[in-house]
C-alpha cells in the first residue's frame, strides 16, 4: 500500500441498523461542514428508506453492487459488515479513517488534527497492561483484558520514558459508559469519566485491547482494520486488536491510547447475552496473545497481508475462529491489492 496515494478526504466509518439518531445526525453534520466522507454501512434490519444529508449510506443491495470480493463472503446480520466501509474509504484514497459507533457522541476533540508521530509516554515489553489504570484511579479495565491481569498494576505513568513513537493506530477512550466487559457492568458503577489530556503509547511486547468504537487509522495500517466474522460478536474488534498489535510490532509501530473525545450513550444491551458472547474471550484472550507472539512474521508494510493471513490461520488452528475466516481474509487482501 503506497501511502503517498492516499490524499483523499479523511473518512468516518460506522455500521448501524438504526434510523438517523442524534449521534448519526451530528456525525453527518460535522462531516459535511468539515469536508469529510461519512460511510454508513447497513444490514438486514436497516430502515429501507434511510436518508441523512452528509452521509453516504450503503444498504445491503448497494453493498452488493460494489463488486468487492469481501462483500461476497461476509455474513449478514454481523458487525463485521463494517469491513465494507473500510474498503470503500480505501478505494477512495481516504487520507485517514476515524471509526466509531452510532451510540458515541463525538466531542470537539474527535474532529481535531491528528499526528502520526507522537512524543509520548511509552510502555513496552511488559506483557498485558490495564491501560485504563493510566486514565482513572477507579477499579476499571477495558473489554478484552484477561481477567487475571485486572489487578496487576502497570508501571506508574510518571516512570514511563518519553519517546518519539510511530502511531498509525490511535485509540480514544469514551466517557460516560466506556468500553468495559459485562462482568464490570454487572458489579461495578457507571457512568465514569476518565482523566483529560493524557496519552500513552504501547509498543513491542505490551498488550492491551483496543476497540472499534473510537479509533483513528493512518493509511499504512489500513490492512489491519479487518474485523473477523467467524467468532463471537463481542470479540470481533478485540481479537482484531490483538492481531493488529502483533503485526504492528514487526513494523516498529506503537498503539496510542488517548483521553476521551466521545461520550458513549450506550444502545440497549442484554448484559447476560454480552457475558455469554464474551466467554470465549475470558477463556482465550491470554492464550491468543501467547500464540500470536510466538509466530514468525515478516517486517514491512508489503508483508502485512501475508502476516494477517498467518495470524488468522493460527487462530483457526487453536479453534477460536472458524475455518471460514481464511477465505474472507484472503478476499480482503485481494480487494486491497486491487486498489493499489
Amino acid at each position: 500500500m503506497k501511502n503517498h496515494l492516499f490524499d483523499g478526504p479523511a473518512a468516518v466509518v460506522v455500521t448501524s441498523i438504526s434510523a438517523p439518531n442524534s449521534v448519526l445526525r451530528e456525525i453527518a453534520s460535522q462531516c459535511k461542514t468539515r469536508g469529510l466522507s461519512f460511510y454508513l454501512i447497513g444490514d438486514v434490519p436497516s430502515p429501507k428508506d434511510f436518508s441523512l444529508e452528509g452521509c453516504d449510506f450503503y444498504s445491503l443491495e448497494r453493498q452488493k453492487s460494489t463488486g468487492l470480493k469481501t462483500e461476497e463472503l461476509l455474513p449478514k446480520r454481523h458487525y463485521a459488515r463494517k469491513n465494507i466501509g473500510y474498503l470503500l474509504a480505501m478505494q477512495n484514497r481516504s487520507s485517514m479513517m476515524l471509526e466509531t459507533d452510532d451510540d458515541n457522541m463525538p466531542l470537539d476533540g474527535f474532529w481535531g488534527a491528528r499526528e502520526l508521530k507522537k512524543r509520548v509516554r511509552h510502555l513496552a515489553g511488559c506483557g498485558w497492561a490495564n491501560i485504563y489504570a493510566y486514565f482513572s484511579e477507579a477499579n476499571i479495565w477495558p473489554r478484552g483484558l484477561p481477567l487475571d491481569a485486572i489487578q496487576a498494576p502497570p508501571p506508574k505513568f510518571e516512570s514511563l520514558p518519553e519517546l518519539e513513537a510511530d502511531c498509525p493506530i490511535q485509540q480514544g477512550l469514551a466517557d460516560g459508559n466506556p468500553d468495559v466487559d459485562a462482568i464490570y457492568r454487572m458489579v461495578l458503577p457507571l457512568p465514569i469519566n476518565f482523566l483529560p489530556d493524557r496519552q500513552v503509547a504501547l509498543g513491542d511486547g505490551a498488550w492491551s485491547p483496543f476497540n472499534s468504537q473510537n479509533t483513528v487509522w493512518f493509511p499504512q495500517a489500513y490492512p489491519l482494520l479487518y474485523l473477523p466474522s467467524y467468532c463471537s460478536f463481542r470479540m470481533t474488534d478485540i481479537w482484531r486488536s490483538f492481531v493488529a498489535q502483533r503485526i504492528a510490532w514487526e513494523n516498529g509501530w506503537s498503539i496510542l491510547y488517548s483521553s476521551p473525545d466521545v461520550v458513549q450513550e450506550r444502545n440497549e444491551h442484554s448484559l447476560i447475552k454480552d457475558f455469554t458472547d464474551e466467554v470465549p474471550g475470558y477463556l482465550n484472550n491470554r492464550t491468543i496473545g501467547e500464540k500470536l507472539a510466538g509466530l514468525k512474521l515478516a517486517a514491512g508494510v508489503e508483508n502485512i497481508g501475508e502476516n494477517l493471513v498467518r495470524c488468522y490461520e493460527e487462530l483457526v488452528r487453536i479453534s477460536v475462529v472458524g475455518a471460514e475466516e481464511i477465505p474472507l481474509v484472503k478476499a480482503w487482501a485481494e480487494d486491497i491489492a486491487d486498489f493499489s
